[in-house]
C-alpha cells in the first residue's frame, strides 16, 4: 500500500511545458491565417444620382426605368405593358428601350433600369428582356424578386 500513498500523495505543481505547446500552437495557427485575411480595398464607383452639365448651367437627371416581369410572362415598363406574353424578341420593348438610350445620350444622362420579378418567373423570360437591353447597349440594371413594398 505504501505505493499508491505515494502516488496520491505527489503533487506535479505548474506544468509548464504543455503551456508553452498550446502557446506555439496557437501562434502558429494565427501566423497561418494571418496571410489568408484579405485586406479592405476600395472600389472605385459612381453613385447614381445628377449629373451636372458645367457648359449649360443645367441638372440632367439619371432616366430611370422600371420594367417588371409576371410569372405569366407579361412584361411591363415604367406600368405599360409590352408586347404578348408568348413574344420572346420583344420588339416593342426592344425599340422604346432604343430611343430612350440614344435619348439619354444625346443629353449627357444615364439610364438605370430595374428588373423587378415576381417569385416564378421563368428563366427563359428573364433572358428576353436581358438580350432587349443588350440590343439598346443598356448596362446599367439592377434585380429585384417580389412584389414591390408599398
Amino acid at each position: 500500500m505504501r505505493r499508491s500513498e505515494d502516488i496520491s500523495n505527489v503533487h506535479l505543481g505548474f506544468q509548464l511545458a504543455p503551456m508553452i505547446d498550446v502557446v506555439f500552437v496557437m501562434m502558429l495557427f494565427f501566423m497561418v491565417m494571418a496571410g489568408a485575411v484579405r485586406s479592405e480595398r476600395e472600389i472605385r464607383m459612381a453613385m447614381p444620382g445628377i449629373k451636372t452639365d458645367n457648359s449649360l448651367g443645367t441638372n440632367v437627371p439619371p432616366y430611370d426605368i422600371t420594367i417588371a416581369l409576371t410569372e405569366d410572362g407579361t412584361v411591363t415598363m415604367n406600368e405599360e405593358e409590352f408586347d404578348a406574353p408568348a413574344d420572346k424578341r420583344l420588339p416593342r420593348l426592344t425599340t422604346d428601350l432604343i430611343k430612350l438610350k440614344n435619348d439619354a445620350d444625346a443629353h449627357g444622362s444615364k439610364i438605370f433600369v430595374i428588373i423587378q420579378t415576381e417569385n416564378q418567373v421563368r428563366y427563359d423570360r428573364i433572358m428576353d428582356v436581358l438580350n432587349a437591353l443588350a440590343k439598346a447597349q443598356i448596362t446599367n440594371f439592377t434585380f429585384t424578386i417580389g412584389e414591390e413594398e408599398t
